[in-house]
């Protein structure tokens, strides 16, 4: 398979995160919502389920040799898997049975996140309260375990749906505050060393290479600056990002990971319920992408095999019934974009 047809056949998806606990109706949403073409279905996670079905819980119980507890600030290593890290498996769990429900007899790209090594290292805490972060061997230490854990998880998932191909996608909204030192020490009276850049894309290489030799992947960020080709040189097949958050000192880099053949996940569709007026455009939706097409001096032909649409960000603190209009909105903005790329 070519870098430039990957992901073909998915002009539209979320980034992970839906709103409510019901697995089956989340998965119902997402295979519903990209059913016939329309896009690319993933597994849900449910977050107000509470801690273990939080993003950060949900990376926690895939770790390998590595356990996690809540402790009042946050998540914590452990000796020992206790009741947090059996409920983030457990969970985890329920999604997967109810994904594969709805995805009987499914040929297509079905997507599954993880939280990425640098943002878990932000977030997880030592056993003294100070980030992961501080200390590079325990950082060296997570992404390993990280990485065999999506190993055996991308196996379940194959196995569990066997015809689909399955895109992995790391979620990384702390790593630029990781590149630029802006990560917040326990006290919030510091931060955190910035991490030497040639490390942390040798980290992501390393992980992102547990989807295998033949694995798709990509990248999300809905933070800004993005480090697109840093994410690139680390063999992301994709990069997700908000695109409210461009700003013309990216763009370069944007213009040439497009040439490059990295697909451009753009969130473009408004993830809270706050901008449903912003839903009644289609075609509205995706006129600031026509216009960087534009800008860039790409052809407007490449458009629709070059760019998925996405919400901004995850669906998590959206009503159920914008979740449902979001996605729809994405799959028919996308299809706008492919039927008028000019």
């Amino acid at each position: 398979m070519s870098e430039k047809n990957k992901f073909s056949g998915c002009p539209a998806t979320g980034i992970g995160s839906m709103p409510g606990g019901d697995a089956r109706e989340a998965a119902k949403t997402v295979t519903g919502s990209f059913a016939d073409g329309q896009g690319m279905p993933y597994l849900a996670e449910l977050p107000a389920r509470g801690p273990g079905a939080d993003m950060i819980g949900r990376s926690v119980g895939l770790l390998v040799e590595m356990y996690g507890h809540v402790e009042p600030s946050g998540w914590r290593i452990s000796d020992r898997p206790g009741r947090d890290t059996r409920r983030a498996r457990s969970w985890l769990g329920e999604d997967l049975d109810a994904l594969e429900e709805f995805t009987q007899g499914y040929e297509g790209l079905l997507k599954v996140q993880a939280v990425g090594p640098w943002t878990l290292a932000a977030a997880l805490e030592l056993r003294g309260g100070e980030a992961m972060l501080a200390d590079a061997g325990a950082c060296r230490d997570l992404a390993g375990s990280l990485a065999e854990g999506l190993r055996a998880h991308l196996a379940e998932v194959r196995r569990r749906m066997p015809g689909a191909s399955v895109v992995l996608q790391l979620d990384e909204p702390s790593l630029t505050a990781v590149l630029l030192g802006r990560v917040r020490s326990a006290s919030g009276y510091r931060t955190y060393r910035a991490v030497d850049r040639q490390i942390v894309e040798a980290t992501l290489r390393d992980v992102l290479a547990a989807a295998g030799e033949d694995g798709t992947t990509l990248v999300h960020s809905c933070a800004p600056e993005v480090p697109v080709a840093l994410l690139r040189r680390a063999g992301a097949d994709g990069v997700s990002l908000d695109f409210s958050l461009l700003t013309e000192r990216e763009e370069e880099a944007i213009g040439e990971a497009v040439e490059g053949g990295t697909q451009l996940f753009l969130g473009v569709v408004p993830s809270t319920d706050a901008a449903t007026g912003a839903l009644s455009d289609p075609g509205g939706s995706v006129m600031g992408v026509r216009t960087l097409w534009r800008r860039l001096g790409l052809n407007p032909g490449t458009l629709a095999e070059s760019v998925t649409i996405t919400p901004s960000c995850g669906l998590a603190g959206a009503s159920p019934a914008y979740a449902r209009t979001a996605l729809a909105h994405s799959a028919r903005a996308a299809r706008s974009l492919a039927d008028n790329p000019e």
